[in-house]
């Protein structure tokens, strides 16, 4: 039985009628450019194989009723039933905020969403900055989407979703988690320009370069909402403020040095020097990777690591660990990814090297105490789809 049959099973047995259908929509690992998408700035995420799965069907009573089979096995919550009329923003708080919130959205937007019955699976790992909320999300947006015929393209649900998560759920993010759940293809890179929603799709082929890039979950669990990220957010808007741009998007790299200059505050010139820097690396990226020198990505993908530890500070010892034990052990590169605080890095390897760094980061992890990582390979796969 594949996995959309077996939720689709599961569905069965909760609401005692078969879905309408079931759809995936994957979490997402970042490559480069962090804290860059709220600055309207540019990011390159891609598509991980977990996905975020979910059957729905509808209703036309007003209800929404929304089950997850992790939530239910963690701590027994069974079915959460909302009635769509009244969903408010910060009127849940649990799990069902992110599904809950895209139904809000899209009343909000004026789509006729009456209602649904939805059961949801994941094997996104929670809390390890891979966008298991943005994949839920999206998911949710766009099984609404099909079953509602609202013919909405996969930028606009990516928009809708976002809006769930700031409004609703009260999350300040970006777009790139969405957008990266909802756009991106199969053995590609995204390379999205955050201000208008450009977006390439840049071939990402690392066995053919004797390649692999690693995903290390240090099993920190980090939280987006808890005001760190806001703090963050903040200080870019305050920078973009004294500089007189409406987004630090508009600082070019060659201005940089000027621009540090104008700053008083600390904390925000360090802000601003890392935005705009990262867009820069975005940017040194996709170049190197058009030119088919991959391997070449590593040390910019070091070096985005020491901007986010040093200048944003979002960094922790686990992250901080990998990144030093990994290139220790002779891989490429390595940077944290997501938001901080905890969460995932990524590790650019040689293919016949993979081994070695993995376990050489288990052990830094073992010498200092810490529990064992979650290490696997991001393989970049498909973005939302129907699957049944």
């Amino acid at each position: 039985m594949s996995a959309a049959e077996k939720v689709a099973a599961q569905f069965r047995e909760l609401y005692g009628t078969a879905p309408e259908g079931v759809w995936a929509a994957p979490g997402r690992v970042n490559l480069i450019g962090e804290y860059t998408d709220f600055n309207d700035g540019f990011v390159m995420p891609l598509a991980l194989p977990h996905t975020a799965v979910a059957a729905v069907a509808r209703r036309t009573d007003g209800l929404l009723r929304v089950h997850s089979a992790e939530a239910d096995t963690a701590s027994g919550q069974g079915i959460v039933q909302l009635d769509t009329a009244g969903l408010r923003p910060g009127s849940d708080t649990g799990w069902a905020a992110y599904p809950a919130g895209v139904v809000w959205a899209l009343r909000e937007a004026g789509h006729p969403v009456t209602g649904a019955d939805v059961h949801l699976s994941s094997t996104v790992p929670t809390g390890a900055g891979l966008s298991s909320s943005a994949a839920l999300e999206v998911v949710t947006a766009l099984a609404l989407d099909e079953l509602y015929g609202l013919g909405l393209p996969a930028p606009e649900l990516a928009l809708l979703a976002q809006r769930a998560e700031n409004a609703f759920v009260g999350v300040p993010c970006g777009v790139m988690d969405q957008m990266a759940s909802a756009c991106c293809t199969d053995g590609h890179v995204l390379h999205l320009d955050t201000r208008d929603l450009t977006r390439r799709q840049v071939p990402f082929d690392l066995p053919a370069h004797g390649l692999r890039l690693l995903v290390v979950d240090t099993r920190v669990k980090h939280a987006l909402g808890d005001g760190a990220y806001a703090e963050r957010r903040a200080g870019c808007e305050a920078g973009a403020r004294e500089l007189g741009v409406r987004t630090l998007r508009e600082i070019p790299y060659e201005l940089l040095p000027e621009a540090l200059g104008r700053l008083g505050d600390p904390t925000v010139r360090a802000c601003v020097r890392h935005v705009v820097s990262d867009n820069h690396r975005v940017e040194r990226t996709m170049e190197l990777l058009d030119a088919g020198d991959v391997r070449a990505v590593g040390p910019v993908l070091t070096e985005g690591h020491a901007s986010l530890r040093d200048d944003l500070r979002v960094s922790c010892p686990e992250l901080d660990l990998v990144v030093s034990a990994a290139v220790a052990a002779g891989a490429l590169g390595a940077r944290m990814t997501g938001g901080g605080f905890g969460g995932s890095a990524v590790v650019l390897t040689e293919a016949d090297a993979a081994d070695t760094v993995a376990a050489a980061v288990e052990e830094a992890f073992a010498a200092q105490g810490h529990p064992a990582p979650r290490i696997f390979p991001a393989v970049p796969s498909a973005g939302a789809r129907r699957v049944l």
